[in-house]
């Protein structure tokens, strides 16, 4: 790939992480390879601070690693990693949705209804995995935002960038996209209700089952 071309808005240094992160997420590169600097900058076409710079940026989303004697490698799957980042998700974001539904409008149900379409047509478009986490985080961020936690919402959407490898991985497995359909629209008809307890139950479920089947799919993974 190219990358002397025009990029509108991004730096270089954006453009390779979303490059690096698709290839890694996606398991072009697989796990434990090592990421040689010069050899990504002669295959992205850039230099070696770009790429540097990357890899630290991924290394704090936990997608890559750095070994004394090795370099940065892409990051190997964990199931206990898997346990603590969604345990995580089912202490803060319940708590966070109780709070945002006291305060929700009917324009935030409005927006979280566009950005659910917008993830279920996803979903239905193998070519388009790449955005399935990124638009799961937005639909979940919608159903929080009018908490007016911002430090929260940004410590949830840290999270999640960790989780982003982990969550393609669930959904990509058969029969998961229409399980986390069916579990989107009932969380999206009890917010609606301002059924506050059903919701944060529901969602707190949601993650907890996504967390056990992923947790399933990294240890058969790791014994292949």
């Amino acid at each position: 790939m190219n990358l002397n071309s025009p990029v509108v808005h991004k730096t270089r240094t954006q453009v390779v992480v979303e490059v690096l992160r698709e290839r890694i997420l996606s398991g072009d590169i697989k796990a434990g390879k090592p990421l040689r600097q010069s050899a990504l900058a002669h295959d992205l076409n850039v230099s070696r601070i770009p790429i540097r710079e990357a890899l630290l940026q991924l290394e704090a989303e936990g997608i890559v690693k750095f070994e004394a004697h090795k370099g940065a490698t892409a990051a190997s799957l964990c199931s206990d990693q898997v346990l603590e980042l969604f345990e995580l998700r089912a202490l803060i974001e319940p708590e966070l949705l109780a709070k945002s539904l006291v305060n929700m409008t009917s324009a935030h149900f409005e927006q979280a209804e566009i950005i659910l379409a917008q993830l279920e047509d996803a979903f239905h478009h193998i070519n388009a995995s790449n955005v399935w986490s990124e638009l799961n985080t937005k639909f979940h961020s919608s159903l929080y935002v009018a908490a007016n936690r911002p430090n929260t919402l940004d410590v949830i959407q840290n999270i999640n960038s960790n989780c982003d490898r982990y969550i393609r991985l669930h959904l990509l497995q058969k029969g998961r996209i229409p399980r986390a359909e069916q579990q989107h629209r009932e969380l999206m008809r009890l917010c609606r209700a301002r059924d506050i307890d059903a919701a944060c139950s529901m969602l707190k479920e949601h993650i907890m089952t996504s967390a056990k089947d992923l947790i399933e799919l990294v240890n058969a993974h790791n014994q292949t």
